[in-house]
């Protein structure tokens, strides 16, 4: 004779696991850990200053740890490749003007300084998601510092050497194409105009 009470309980049991009921628990509660990390994310936003000055404590800490381990070059590396990548989009535009032009004849209006009209630069990767990247990848690189496997031998200064290099003639490259295209990569902001002065007659004509 089967006992009804365990019977339930074993379907229970049984419900839970073959059909996955555990598993909406866990995905609850990776949920609410993805929107608490969106939110702080969204609070940060606005802080440029203090996301820049915590990525340089983060970097700063980064090479800490390689100078006192005397290791992980390859690791630091793939990391400088990494950065270089982020920031040659960083400084790029949304539109590449050279691509634009050969498919219309015509690049798109880049601003410009002489500019009168404001235009905000708009990049190939927002500020935001460029910080955030970048804080990703220190951070990773950190973590990884800690495993052996990573540690590969290597003469580090032909790295460093390779990477300036590399370095070099990027930005070469990128400053070559905003001198042709003539765009500057930064936005100060739409400017502000204050008050007309009055003409010197006119100030007379009030004050009498």
């Amino acid at each position: 004779m089967v006992d009804p009470s365990s019977s339930a309980a074993a379907d229970t049991f049984g419900s839970g696991s073959g059909d996955g009921d555990g598993i909406p628990f866990v995905s609850a509660w990776a949920a609410a850990g993805s929107r608490r990390y969106q939110h702080l994310l969204d609070k940060a936003t606005p802080h440029v200053l203090r996301r820049w000055l915590g990525l340089g404590l983060v970097a700063a800490i980064y090479i800490l740890r390689v100078a006192l381990v005397q290791g992980f070059y390859v690791v630091s590396y793939a990391l400088g490749i990494y950065v270089l990548n982020l920031l040659i989009a960083f400084l790029s535009p949304q539109v590449d003007p050279e691509i634009q032009e050969l498919v219309d004849g015509s690049g798109p209006s880049l601003p410009t300084r002489s500019s009168d009209e404001f235009r905000p630069f708009v990049r190939r990767l927002p500020e935001f998601k460029f910080w955030y990247s970048v804080t990703k990848a220190f951070c990773i690189a950190f973590v990884l510092t800690f495993f052996d496997a990573f540690d590969v031998p290597v003469f580090w200064p032909i790295l460093l050497f390779y990477w300036l290099v590399l370095f070099t003639a990027t930005m070469k490259r990128q400053i070559l194409h905003m001198i042709k295209y003539k765009y500057v990569p930064f936005t100060t902001g739409k400017q502000r105009y204050g008050k007309k002065p009055i003409p010197p007659e006119d100030a007379t004509h009030l004050g009498a």
